[in-house]
């Protein structure tokens, strides 16, 4: 049975495979942003191409100024780039709506979530620190409960596995929205339990008094308490233990019917996983093949067996 998707709104750095824009005049070829923007309704975008620098260009920098912070600068001409910039992503940012995630070029002195390097001068000498880039820093602060990461990091495998796992959550809780209805939000919580449960349980028990508590507000403020709450579960990848927790709890639905041999091997295979020896993957597809012989409805309806698409995977 194919689990349907509703694709999220996804911002990308356009040189991630669209578009020769990098300073260079290079692309940047990413498998996983080709697969994810066939599943996601990419909104593609270059800050430095939007504020009128040309490709190939001279590379920018910035540069952390006694008088006036962080600025945005380019050397080889000397232009200072820093309100055009914020101009450019306070006006692109007010006008993209509510997408659910982005993914943007680390490093980069204008896409950079936490990495870019900034320097003391205009000229050569050592860097001074780190900082978040002149673009990539309104996305933080603008949209503090969006999926949000630079394609470096997700070759972390927790942090991809967190990050494509909020991002199509996040879609489905926007249809969840749109519905108005409230019996749409206690069927979401419902199917998330699990997966909540592997990212911070504090969460999940806290988001279920959100529900609980559904007809005592009105809709938009629910809903806007319960998606804030939902995205800040997810802040840190899900650890070991915690998904051999929720596997155990899942495997009490099934264990019945199986037999003593083939208990003893899930048993084994957990401890495969707790040990750094077997992915995830294995493990799941294993107890999903015993969800779907033993029809057993609760787990199956739990988005924790398959958060996002299998093109994903791996």
């Amino acid at each position: 049975m194919t689990t349907l998707f509703p694709r999220p709104r996804l911002v990308v750095s356009r040189c991630l495979g669209f578009e020769p824009v990098r300073y260079n005049g290079q692309i940047i070829r990413d498998d996983l942003v080709q697969k994810l923007a066939g599943l996601c309704e990419p909104v593609i975008v270059c800050p430095e191409v939007e504020i009128g620098l040309g490709v190939p260009r001279p590379p920018i920098r910035l540069v952390r100024k006694r008088d006036q912070g962080l600025a945005l600068l380019q050397p080889a001409t000397g232009r200072d780039l820093t309100v055009a910039m914020a101009e450019f992503a306070a006006g692109f940012l007010g006008g993209v709506g509510a997408p659910e995630g982005f993914l943007l070029k680390s490093r980069s002195p204008s896409c950079g979530l936490r990495d870019v390097k900034v320097w003391g001068t205009e000229k050569e000498g050592p860097p001074v620190g780190k900082e978040a880039g002149a673009f990539g820093k309104q996305v933080g602060d603008r949209f503090p409960f969006a999926a949000i990461e630079d394609e470096g990091r997700l070759n972390d495998d927790g942090l991809r596995e967190r990050f494509l796992t909020l991002l199509f959550a996040l879609a489905r809780l926007r249809e969840v929205e749109r519905s108005g209805e409230r019996s749409a939000l206690v069927d979401f919580h419902a199917c998330h339990k699990y997966l909540l449960l592997a990212y911070e349980e504090r969460g999940m028990r806290e988001l279920g008094r959100i529900v609980a508590a559904v007809a005592e507000r009105p809709w938009a403020e629910t809903v806007t308490l319960y998606r804030e709450r939902f995205a800040g579960a997810f802040a840190r990848p899900a650890r070991v233990v915690a998904h051999i927790n929720v596997l155990q709890h899942a495997f009490g639905h099934v264990s019945e019917g199986l037999s003593s041999p083939e208990r003893a091997y899930f048993l084994d295979q957990l401890g495969e996983l707790r040990a750094g020896r077997l992915p995830l993957v294995g493990t799941l597809t294993l107890l999903r093949s015993w969800v779907l012989r033993f029809d057993a409805d609760y787990v199956h309806r739990q988005t924790y067996l398959e958060p996002y698409p299998r093109e994903l995977v791996g």
